[in-house]
């Protein structure tokens, strides 16, 4: 069994400038900061992927990608889940001007991976990037309102990935992320 995401990772000079903004502010919160090498936008969650359904999963988002079109995302403003009253993640929010487009890009990751036998963690898409976590709900509007004022360089997302995630792998017991495939749009 594969712990696995499908998600939009954002370029290193993207990343870079988020985690300049970030930096200077992270001593004065006892959060568990997200590392930036691992800064994503989750399209679809899988906990459970069957070694059995792996290859077709990768066919049928390959195919997926294939359907989709290049589009800008912007890094900007901020949230809280589930509220920034009793927040228990930071994130970073995102901008397009192809909003249909990136719901579309969300859908066909989470039909691929449905279609492969992969069952796919449900709820809503909302575009995010996890920055911190809390651990317990805590009052988040200050940080919300630090990252309002973020606005980060825009780039053109052109392809996808398949992400097979390894809890507390990694430096202080976080995950740790391994590309499996990366899947360009047509």
């Amino acid at each position: 069994m594969n712990r696995m995401f499908v998600a939009v990772v954002p370029p290193e000079s993207v990343i870079e400038d988020l985690d300049e903004f970030l930096s200077v502010r992270r001593d004065a919160a006892s959060f568990r900061w997200s590392s930036p090498d691992q800064l994503h936008l989750t399209l679809a969650f899988a906990e459970h992927v069957p070694d059995r359904s792996l290859d077709e999963a990768i066919e049928r988002l390959e195919t997926a990608a294939g359907r989709r079109t290049p589009f800008t995302l912007t890094i900007t403003g901020g949230g809280a889940f589930p509220n920034v009253v009793e927040g228990k993640v930071l994130y970073a929010g995102v901008e397009t001007d192809a909003s249909e487009e990136l719901d579309r890009v969300a859908a066909g990751a989470r039909n691929a991976l449905v279609k492969a036998g992969v069952e796919v963690d449900g709820g809503r898409f909302r575009p995010h990037l996890t920055v911190a976590r809390t651990g317990v709900p805590v009052e988040l509007s200050n940080w919300v309102r630090l990252l309002d004022a973020y606005r980060g360089p825009s780039w053109t997302v052109s392809s996808f990935a398949l992400v097979r995630s390894r809890l507390g792998g990694g430096p202080r017991k976080r995950p740790v992320y391994e590309v499996i495939a990366e899947f360009p749009f047509g």
